[in-house]
């Protein structure tokens, strides 16, 4: 499990690195050449989604992730048990009953590419997928520690 998680911050730092070095190209461009160049914009818009989607799919741990926790402090334990089922079940249903759609579409636009770079829309929408199938996977495993009693004691609705 520590292997993947190595997997997936190097790969969210490399594509924020990516987008950094995008930045500074489209900058020199932009404002040392006066040229600026349509494929900087076309593919810092593309990194930023995949860098937000994935970092909140893979990198951001689940307790540093934001919380309104007033009403989970101030709740007994049994209200924290309810609060998080029905956050879980909440969260995970609604993002498996949207994967199917979301897949569908996310195939249905490999047909056009971005007007720049010819970058099948697939591949720019498929974090989107992921960050989906991670938020099912994450309810499942808070479900799991709600029903053996873990992370009920802990600051926030996480543990």
């Amino acid at each position: 499990m520590q292997s993947l998680r190595r997997i997936a911050d190097t790969f969210g730092g490399v594509l924020f690195l990516a987008l950094f070095l995008t930045f500074l190209i489209q900058i020199a461009a932009r404002f040392g050449f006066n040229r600026p160049l349509p494929w900087t914009d076309e593919l810092a818009v593309i990194l930023y989604l995949w860098v937000i989607l994935w970092a909140s799919a893979f990198v951001v741990p689940d307790r540093d992730q934001v919380v309104f926790d007033l009403v989970w402090n101030s709740a007994g334990r049994r209200g924290r048990i309810v609060m998080r089922v029905v956050g879980n079940l909440m969260i995970g249903g609604l993002a498996l009953a949207a994967i199917p759609a979301s897949w569908d579409y996310v195939h249905f636009m490999s047909r056009e590419g971005t007007p720049v770079l010819g970058v099948s829309f697939q591949w720019v929408f498929l974090p989107f997928v992921l960050l989906l199938i991670a938020l099912v996977g994450r309810s499942a495993h808070n479900l799991w520690q709600t029903w053996r009693g873990q992370g009920l004691d802990a600051q926030g609705p996480v543990a």
